[in-house]
């Protein structure tokens, strides 16, 4: 048998490449057929009609790969119904709402000539490497090599219907967060060019027929674009930042949100300007779920899942608010998987993907954005102020090394830290590759060098008590990474 390999098409979370080279309406019909025969047919319970909901960003490539996909679901007997434009949280919405498998189209912020697939099962339950995305892309890569089976019979085969969904995704999220009461607020919107300035008039605004809310929405970059005339759809980079806090300043705004492409991710900045860390929000907006929780169950110990490089405070205050905290590797798909088994009433991510039980376990930017509104919006000081409880360490943001031998340059810390102890005694983890802490002793730090899984980068995360101990650790750590073997580049987030 010949199989066409997609590895470098399909990874360990979703599709993602270049159009039309590495993903075409081919590829899309043959991922399409294996979607259906590996995750959607074996769904459908007691012979009952099986069913996918399909959406996709602003991107030009979108609706054609859409067609193409559906072909491959529909020739395999399975109903698709198609919701057009959405965000990836409002594809996740559907898919939880009317209880069908999804797949979003979108390369989130990714450059223009780049669109993907992003893959869950019925109730918006993800489709990952190890929960049938591997056999998704073997099949689609036997089928690119043998030929696509031959379709079932014409009064077997599936249905194309359409949805308008966008209005039913604000009104749940209205229900989730009261927005009603709070003082008004001034907040600048950076969308990107994105899905946000789709999603932001309906939810935030009285664009699906709601209630004006006591909010003043300067917006920046509302027009669907895929080809990001003004930024990258990426507010992790600082670079994009920079229209958003300059406008914040000249508005005299009390906050700013950035959105990412398919505005899954949303990032905050304080009436200054200054980047709320993603470790502040998840603090913040995870002792408000965790209070909300004991208020409507009277009690017990609420579950919020963090990942291994969010900041040590999250855990601190979370714990201190009487919740239990789970730590988990990078990815959302280990998120999603953690928060369905410990029924967890929030996740957060270091790269502001947020995570709520409400939401069918799923992430949605959106909705924390509006737990950062109710709690800024709920009490009279900036939002600067209340910020700082909830970062009070310094961390050095993720910083990438591209090296010419990963395993050489981890093997240089280990035998530094680990095996010599040269910065005294540490306790060590691999949960997600190799975590040294010295944070149960004086002077308090940590750290966290991981591998990534498809360039030759290594990604370190330092934290310390204060900056003088974070910068010596960050650069004793990046000296030895980038030792005897040349260091090319390097990355910031």
């Amino acid at each position: 048998m010949t199989r066409i390999d997609l590895s470098s098409l399909i990874k360990a979370y979703d599709v993602r490449g270049t159009v039309p080279d590495q993903l075409s309406p081919d590829v899309a019909r043959a991922i399409g057929a294996a979607f259906a025969r590996v995750v959607v047919l074996p769904e459908a319970e007691g012979g009952a009609r099986a069913s996918v909901v399909v959406g996709h960003d602003m991107r030009e490539s979108g609706p054609g790969l859409v067609e193409a996909f559906a072909s491959g679901l529909t020739d395999a007997g399975v109903d698709v119904v198609r919701i057009g434009l959405c965000s990836t949280d409002g594809l996740y919405f559907a898919s939880g709402s009317l209880g069908v498998p999804g797949a979003m189209f979108t390369a989130s912020h990714n450059p223009a000539v780049y669109n993907g697939i992003k893959l869950c099962r019925a109730g918006a339950r993800p489709v990952g490497q190890d929960t049938g995305l591997a056999d998704v892309r073997d099949l689609a890569g036997d089928y690119l090599g043998e030929g696509l089976p031959e379709p079932v019979a014409a009064d077997a085969r599936g249905a194309l219907a359409d949805r308008d969904m966008l209005d039913d995704y604000a009104d749940f999220l209205r229900g989730l967060v009261d927005l009603s009461g709070i003082r008004p607020l001034k907040v600048v919107v950076d969308a990107g060019n994105g899905m946000g300035g789709y999603t932001v008039p309906a939810v935030l605004g009285t664009g699906s027929g709601l209630p004006p809310l006591p909010l003043d929405v300067v917006p920046l970059y509302f027009e669907l674009d895929g080809s990001f005339p003004n930024h990258e759809a990426n507010p992790l980079e600082p670079a994009n930042l920079r229209d958003l806090q300059a406008a914040v300043v000249e508005h005299d705004a009390d906050l700013g949100l950035a959105f990412d492409g398919d505005a899954d991710r949303c990032f905050v900045v304080d009436e200054h300007g200054d980047p709320v860390s993603p470790s502040a929000i998840t603090a913040l907006v995870g002792l408000r779920e965790v209070a909300k929780e004991k208020r409507e169950q009277g009690g017990g110990r609420p579950v919020v899942i963090h990942n291994l490089i969010t900041s040590r405070a999250v855990p601190d205050l979370l714990q201190a608010a009487g919740a239990e905290t789970v730590r988990t590797r990078v990815g959302h798909s280990f998120i999603k998987a953690q928060m369905a088994e410990h029924q967890a009433v929030f996740g957060g991510e270091h790269s502001a993907h947020y995570y709520f039980r409400d939401f069918f376990f799923a992430d949605t930017g959106m909705l924390a954005a509006m737990h950062v509104l109710a709690a800024l919006g709920s009490q009279p000081h900036p939002l600067s102020a209340l910020a700082d409880a909830y970062q009070p360490y310094v961390a050095s943001g993720e910083i990438n090394s591209r090296v010419a031998d990963v395993p050489a340059a981890r093997a240089r810390v280990v035998e530094a830290y680990v095996t010599q102890q040269g910065a005294g005694p540490v306790t060590t983890d691999e949960l997600d590759g190799l975590t040294v802490s010295h944070w149960d002793a004086t002077p308090q730090w940590w750290f966290n060098l991981r591998a990534s899984n498809t360039e030759p980068l290594l990604r370190l995360n330092v934290e310390a008590a204060d900056e003088d101990i974070m910068e010596k650790v960050r650069d004793d750590v990046l000296s030895l990474v980038r030792a005897a073997d040349g260091t090319e580049t390097e990355e910031q987030a």
